[in-house]
């Protein structure tokens, strides 16, 4: 019987069968040891013996990772129907995992009893029973995954009980109620839940929930309710179709909303960089709009929000974003007023309380802007260097800009061929991109050629060919994200054009707007932006 209540992270089994995830055993144990440190009780690592590099996982992870909190759970299946449990290959791969816990997969939807395994019901009931009760006897804690269960509930509900029943009978800890295809929605689940709990002694219940309703957050939570002791999720809601219930989302739910002691007060703190720790491993990209971790989760755009959280941030805020380790966000936009500003500009660091002409000037220059096409919601650097511009000692000046250009030409690419009769759209065409740009760092004139894949490229070499010698941090700034975006297609190749960039000295990130009637324009401006601000950061004097 459990005795507390579980968190079972299936990140590295189910969450791993997203469409475009593959994880090495490296990346496997990287996320386990995070998964421990965040502070889930269970950690399914795989299906031993059906898939190599989870038999590798369980091995090198018995050597290389040392839990703190965490117990690691082999997954797989129940013994093959008219077999014997001790003799059965994948059943002996469970026990060679050397796992504490085994999580054991079972039909229960008497449809897929039938016509998936090809068996009756009454053996199907005996591959649980004797799968449990020999894992149980080899001093295994065992879970057992009732797969299918509500669609088999709805379908035969006595016998979809009568397999929880086998489960519990022959000793598993807990039996989890699987909606496999996700397709329940709360108030089903809890009914179930509610129903099948008083039925079933000996064992408690669990929940596992897909999110092709949009609901497996609300799904876990509503089974929860209803009296489970036992949800498994995966970070961030990885996992095949739409994903599985997302356990950044429930977490916090059951701690801060339903005061389940699930997670410790600084565990809890822990969750958004876990989350984000966890992204880089997998190497999908946060998802800013994810509640409780993402980056937008506590941003605030609206003049009016932003005048009454200056007054009391609880107001337009469900909860104080650090008690799961993000942070309130301001966004400046054509929205802003000068509260938005004032805020803004604490957040980074400066205090504009009282200085309402400045406000005004900097609310009125960030309208104006973005009637051009510039937004500043994800172009934190562009702002602070607008703001600087606004305030005494001004924005710092590393470099003046005398001029620059770009040339492009499409070269036959080695293979020859009459002149002229090499176009542009030709496969064998190759294009060469160059830049020079003409500058003065304090007293010195520079100038500097650069070659690139695209005139953008170039623009960057040419710069740091420039600069370099005067200031030698550049070479730490790697741009990292580069989007454009046409902002009046009714224009054609005539249109305004925003482009964003993303840059980082390895440690933080920041990110700058540039917009102009070309693309080439607004990268410049976008660029020098970058490097500017990349320098400020970084405590660099301008030249004198």
């Amino acid at each position: 019987m459990a005795s507390q209540f579980h968190v079972y992270d299936t990140t590295l089994r189910d969450g791993a069968q997203q469409e475009g995830m593959n994880l090495s055993v490296a990346d496997k144990l990287q996320i386990a040891a995070l998964a421990d440190r965040l502070g889930v009780g269970f950690i399914e690592g795989g299906w031993p013996g059906a898939i190599p590099k989870d038999t590798e996982f369980f091995a090198r992870a018995a050597k290389e990772i040392s839990l703190r909190q965490a117990v690691l759970a082999a997954f797989g299946s129940t013994r093959r129907a008219g077999g014997q449990a001790h003799n059965d290959p994948q059943v002996r791969a469970l026990l060679d995992a050397e796992t504490p816990v085994v999580t054991l997969v079972a039909k229960s939807d008497i449809r897929h009893v039938e016509r998936a395994l090809k068996t009756t019901a009454a053996e199907n009931l005996a591959m649980i029973e004797d799968t449990v009760e020999f894992l149980v006897s080899e001093g295994r804690r065992v879970f057992l995954d009732a797969e299918h269960f509500f669609d088999g509930y709805d379908f035969d509900a006595a016998y979809a009980l009568d397999c929880v029943k086998a489960a519990a009978a022959a000793g598993a800890e807990v039996v989890v109620l699987c909606d496999t295809n996700g397709g329940m929605l709360p108030e089903r689940i809890h009914q179930t839940v509610g129903a099948v709990r008083p039925g079933v002694p000996g064992a408690e219940l669990g929940i596992h929930c897909h999110n092709d309703t949009g609901c497996a957050v609300a799904n876990s939570l509503a089974a929860v309710e209803a009296g489970a002791m036992h949800v498994q999720g995966t970070i961030n809601g990885y996992g095949e179709r739409t994903g599985n219930a997302d356990l950044t989302a429930i977490i916090p739910n059951l701690v801060l909303k339903s005061g389940l002691a699930a997670l410790t007060p600084a565990q809890l703190a822990d969750l958004t960089g876990v989350a984000h720790a966890i992204s880089e491993v997998t190497n999908i990209a946060p998802f800013a709009r994810q509640p409780y971790v993402g980056t937008s989760a506590f941003a605030h755009k609206a003049g009016l929000h932003a005048s009454a959280i200056r007054v009391d941030p609880d107001l337009y805020q469900h909860i104080d974003p650090q008690l799961v380790g993000n942070d309130m966000r301001m966004l400046v936009s054509e929205m802003a007023g000068r509260a938005s500003v004032e805020l803004k500009g604490k957040e980074l660091g400066f205090d504009l309380a009282g200085q309402n002409d400045l406000l005004s000037r900097v609310t009125e220059k960030v309208k104006a802007l973005e009637a051009d096409g510039y937004t500043f919601d994800a172009a934190d650097a562009s702002f602070e260097l607008l703001l600087r511009g606004e305030l005494p000692g001004g924005r710092p000046e590393y470099f003046r800009v005398e001029s620059w250009r770009t040339i492009s030409e499409t070269l036959p690419n080695g293979h020859g061929g009459e002149p002229g009769k090499l176009g542009a759209s030709s496969p064998d065409a190759e294009t060469a991109s160059e830049a020079t740009v003409k500058l003065w760092a304090g007293s010195e004139r520079l100038v500097a050629t650069g070659e690139g894949n695209g005139p953008v490229n170039a623009l960057d070499a040419a710069l740091r060919l420039a600069l370099g010698g005067v200031y030698p941090r550049l070479a730490s700034i790697d741009l990292v994200d580069y989007k454009v975006r046409i902002l009046d297609s009714a224009r054609g190749t005539d249109a305004v054009t925003r482009v964003m960039i993303e840059s980082t000295d390895g440690s933080a990130v920041w990110r700058t707007v540039g917009v102009g009637t070309n693309i080439i324009e607004a990268s410049w401006e976008a660029l020098t932006d970058a490097f500017t601000f990349g320098l400020m950061a970084a405590g660099v004097q301008p030249a004198a």
